[in-house]
């Protein structure tokens, strides 16, 4: 028997990235699981922030960000990023992390994460309490010991963080292979 529950921001764990986003003079750092994938030919992605945000202001002005994919090992700093204010402290200086240049765009990645998507922002719809920033990839970063032998990300190496339920989680274990559902030997 199923329960009926409040309406409210619930899917089960999702991804969380950290978006940096500035120059070398200013920059900011905020944790986002509001994210994910629109469309695939351009890539376009999406991240949702509060305009009481800092980072909202500079994404704003400046017209891109960078998407870092953290992993298991960067937890603390993730919700530290996600936690503290930007306005009143160097996030990158806090918890310890490094700018690093781009090719794409002039916002620093962090080196830290293993997965980093270089983003130009093309819209941004308001929503009610967040708005969305729906922007082009224009250049992904990874580490080459996530990558497989054709040069495409490996997720089972990877344990990207996901987020669910005020809780962080990692995910690497395949369970199965689009297409699947195919297999004309007709096993689960």
């Amino acid at each position: 028997m199923k329960k009926l529950l409040n309406p409210e921001t619930s899917m089960g764990a999702v991804p969380v990235v950290m978006v940096s986003c500035g120059d070398e003079k200013e920059s900011n750092i905020t944790t986002i699981a509001w994210t994910g994938i629109l469309n695939s030919e351009p890539p376009l992605v999406y991240v949702s922030i509060r305009p009481t945000r800092k980072s909202y202001h500079i994404i704003k002005e400046k017209k891109e960000f960078v998407m870092n994919i953290p992993d298991e090992n960067l937890v603390w700093e993730t919700d530290f990023c996600g936690t503290k204010s930007g306005k009143e402290i160097d996030k990158f200086k806090e918890a310890n992390l490094t700018k690093e240049k781009c090719e794409n765009v002039s916002a620093p990645a962090i080196k830290e994460c293993p997965i980093q998507l270089e983003c130009k922002l093309t819209e941004i719809k308001h929503l009610g309490s967040h708005d969305m920033f729906i922007a082009e990839v224009v250049g992904i970063r990874c580490e080459e010991k996530y990558l497989d032998e054709k040069g495409k990300i490996d997720y089972t190496k990877t344990n990207l963080l996901t987020y669910g339920g005020q809780s962080y989680f990692s995910q690497n274990k395949e369970v199965g292979k689009r297409g699947i559902c195919l297999n004309t030997s007709n096993e689960k």
